[in-house]
């Protein structure tokens, strides 16, 4: 059975706005090697629409390394957009999604493939309130912002979680990998 793991980026409070974090070189390389983990990337509209940056990354390459494989990584995984708004996703890699996101989860979760990753904070909650997250991997960055969207504030009920893993970048920023307890 695949495996469906969360990754998201927050602040030390909680904050998850892509625009509070410490996007070097070394957070790039992570998130390509886990993009080239898996085989299938699952986004909000909101989320997938802030992705479309790298598309035009490949079209006009930044001369920074890690940036440039990022794209190459963001290009190249199959992405499922879940979205009630979007009728095209305008990337060849992307399609929209035509069940609701539990049914694709579990459809997909019986399929052969490699890992199943997940970006956009508001599917991953859907799937942490039904139980289908195999694995968190949160980066926590080292900054206090103070306001902002919380990635767990809508949770229906306390999840208890394992810690199986860490890693810790130059920048101070943290990746926490969790598995979720099941009783």
């Amino acid at each position: 059975m695949r495996k469906v793991i969360a990754a998201f980026n927050m602040t030390l409070d909680g904050v998850c706005d892509h625009t509070t974090g410490i996007a070097d070189g070394e957070l790039h390389q992570h998130y390509a090697e886990l993009i080239d983990s898996g085989d299938l990337i699952l986004y909000g509209r909101t989320t997938y629409q802030l992705m479309l940056f790298w598309q035009e990354l490949l079209e006009k390459p930044s001369g920074e390394k890690s940036m440039d494989d990022f794209a190459i990584s963001i290009d190249k995984i199959q992405k499922l957009i879940f979205s009630n708004t979007l009728k095209d996703t305008g990337w060849d890699s992307a399609k929209l999604a035509n069940k609701s996101l539990v049914e694709e989860v579990l459809e997909l979760k019986q399929q052969p493939g490699k890992n199943i990753l997940v970006g956009s904070r508001s599917l991953i909650i859907q799937l942490l309130n039904d139980h289908l997250i195999d694995e968190f991997q949160i980066c926590i960055h080292p900054i206090i912002e103070g306001k902002g969207l919380l990635l767990f504030d809508q949770i229906k009920q306390r999840i208890a979680l394992k810690l199986i893993d860490t890693k810790l970048f130059k920048s101070g920023v943290m990746v926490f990998y969790y598995e979720p307890i099941r009783e």
